[in-house]
């Protein structure tokens, strides 16, 4: 979708979400940025592309998204800081400034994108007072913008319908669950612990799948497309939109031990409210 064009979907599948201003100045934001990836997406052999680490890349597509999106926010909100997961952080100015802070990964799922894999996202949250208060999933290439508000509850727009309130899954048994996961890649985490844990959770479940997109498995999660999520070593960028999308849609967050989930944990467990304590058994 276009920014500026409204979606129109059937009468019965339209809610009556209402989005705040801050809501609209991000998805304006983020449909500019998609802009970029889409062109780029479809030229990707010819990106300049370069290792941040071992099977950790950074492509010239990245580095334009995120430099859209900062353009884009600024114009409406100058004082507010900013992290983004190629810039680094820039503090906000003043008073407000210092209270508000956008926290973005302009494309999360670089490996998939420089595969050619359409499963890939811009995630962007605005943090207040240290408290996450809005965000944004959207993949440019399904065209399914996922969006969240604290206490206003969370939403799906694709193209053939708008603002569909979003709840997590109902599954009570974990035998029926489907579970997303992010498996360390080389370089990075202890993968024998990973792989013994891993063993534990496809065991007892009815399948795990492992897409590389961290925020869109949230999203997922917050959809009740997946019943559980879990991964380690996420930056706050990965998550800090996702996590409100679960929050919003009545899932529980913690980490893989069962304990309260802030930005920056060493992991992360996202679920539905039945499933938490069984996948925390099983991690275990």
């Amino acid at each position: 979708m276009q920014p500026g064009r409204e979606r129109s979907g059937p009468p019965e599948r339209r809610s009556l979400a209402v989005r705040s201003a801050t809501v609209t100045i991000m998805i304006r934001a983020v449909f500019a940025a998609a802009k970029t990836l889409k062109r780029d997406f479809g030229e990707v052999e010819h990106l300049q592309v370069s290792a941040k680490g071992p099977a950790d890349f950074v492509s010239r597509a990245d580095i334009m998204a995120e430099k859209t999106l900062r353009k884009e926010l600024e114009r409406t909100r100058p004082e507010y800081g900013f992290l983004g997961e190629e810039g680094g952080e820039v503090k906000g100015s003043g008073e407000i400034g210092a209270r508000n802070r956008w926290i973005a990964d302009p494309l999360d799922g670089t490996t998939n994108f420089l595969h050619g894999l359409p499963h890939f996202a811009i995630s962007l949250a605005l943090e207040r007072d240290g408290e996450v208060i809005a965000g944004i999933v959207y993949n440019p290439i399904s065209d399914e913008l996922f969006w969240a508000e604290k206490g206003n509850g969370a939403f799906l727009d694709t193209p053939n319908a708008r603002s569909r309130r979003l709840r997590v899954s109902g599954r009570k048994e974990l035998g029926q669950a489907l579970v997303g996961t992010g498996i360390p890649q080389m370089g990075r985490g202890n993968h024998p612990d990973y792989v013994r844990r891993l063993e534990q959770v496809m065991g007892r479940t009815a399948g795990v799948r492992r897409w590389g997109a961290a925020s869109l498995d949230l999203a997922f999660v917050a959809a009740g497309r997946y019943d559980g999520f879990f991964e380690y070593d996420l930056a706050p960028w990965d998550v800090a939109a996702g996590a409100l999308l679960v929050r919003e849609a009545g899932g529980l967050l913690s980490d893989i031990e069962g304990n309260a989930y802030a930005l920056g944990a060493p992991s992360i467990l996202a679920t539905n409210g039945h499933l938490r304590d069984p996948l925390v058994e099983a991690l275990r």
